[in-house]
């Protein structure tokens, strides 16, 4: 996701991820030994007039949840597991945010919470112009949380598997062929499975399951399949049938992966599933719309 931050205005271009709150982006000063590769020059909080750094008790520290070093609010973020995983850490302070919008003037949005990192790395897979996250989760510390009066707690994305695509802050998904569950909000955003069909075999799940919904996380293992089968996620009130696509990705000639992943740890609906869907959040009415799209038109 492509924004700015400071005064004047840096682009950053942050993985969203909805399964983490806090926005977070590279800071001077980050040695090369502490910071990953990124295109852009890291942001400089020193040359930004509106940047201000958060002191231990001071409310947005208790909001991001985060620890205290000398008096200064800081924090320290995992992602992932293994040699997949990230992290990153630095000081909490608030910037002005800017987005584009369809007016075509740029929307600023001051004072927004944020993470200057100064000890970070990310996955392997990394692209090469990303410089942090924007995190889309339910925390306090979240942009959507944050942005929630001026979005009317509304926003939607649709992933493509090639090219880009517009995030959309305020708008409502609608329209023919829409599928809408109840959203269940904890630490995390949920949703209820209820059962999955594949071909004509209905798995069901007795007392319901609990589906952790996340935009910024992939799953996968390596198996070899000669067939497709038709699979459609059965969630409460909402049936989303899935393309063959959202089940396996092409590896080589005679090799693909499977986007199941089978273990004991929270079941995750990651995004290689939403790829081609669009995906509308409504925090207030607690709901999460499903609907079939070509995303790299959008």
């Amino acid at each position: 996701m492509h924004l700015s931050i400071g005064s004047p205005p840096v682009d950053i271009y942050g993985s969203v991820d909805t399964g983490s709150d806090l926005v977070w982006t590279q800071c001077e000063p980050c040695p090369q030994s502490q910071c990953f590769r990124q295109e852009a020059s890291l942001f400089d909080p020193k040359k930004s007039s509106t940047y201000n750094s958060i002191s231990c008790f001071s409310f947005q520290c208790v909001i991001a949840g985060t620890n205290c070093s000398e008096g200064d609010c800081i924090y320290s973020l995992a992602y992932g597991r293994g040699l997949h995983g990230s992290f990153s850490s630095g000081n909490i302070a608030t910037e002005t945010l800017t987005f584009g919008s369809t007016s075509g003037k740029p929307l600023e949005m001051p004072k927004i919470i944020f993470g200057c990192g100064h000890n970070n790395s990310e996955s392997p897979n990394t692209p090469s112009n990303q410089t942090g996250t924007i995190g889309l989760g339910p925390g306090s510390s979240s942009l959507i949380s944050q942005m929630a009066t001026s979005i009317a707690g509304k926003f939607s994305y649709c992933l493509p598997h090639e090219g880009s695509s517009t995030i959309n802050f305020g708008g409502i998904v609608a329209g023919a062929g829409v599928a809408s569950t109840p959203l269940i909000i904890r630490d995390h955003y949920y949703l209820t499975l209820e059962a999955i069909s594949v071909g004509n075999q209905r798995l069901e799940f007795v007392s319901g399951g609990k589906y952790f919904i996340d935009a910024g996380n992939i799953l996968l293992i390596l198996v070899f399949s000669p067939e497709l089968p038709e699979v459609t996620i059965h969630f409460k009130g909402a049936d989303v049938k899935l393309s063959p696509s959202n089940i396996f990705q092409n590896i080589s000639d005679d090799l693909m992966c499977s986007a199941f992943r089978g273990g004991d740890a929270n079941t995750i609906y990651g995004n290689i599933m939403q790829m081609n869907f669009l995906i509308g959040y409504d925090i207030e009415q607690r709901t999460v719309s499903f609907k079939s799209t070509h995303c790299a038109n959008n």
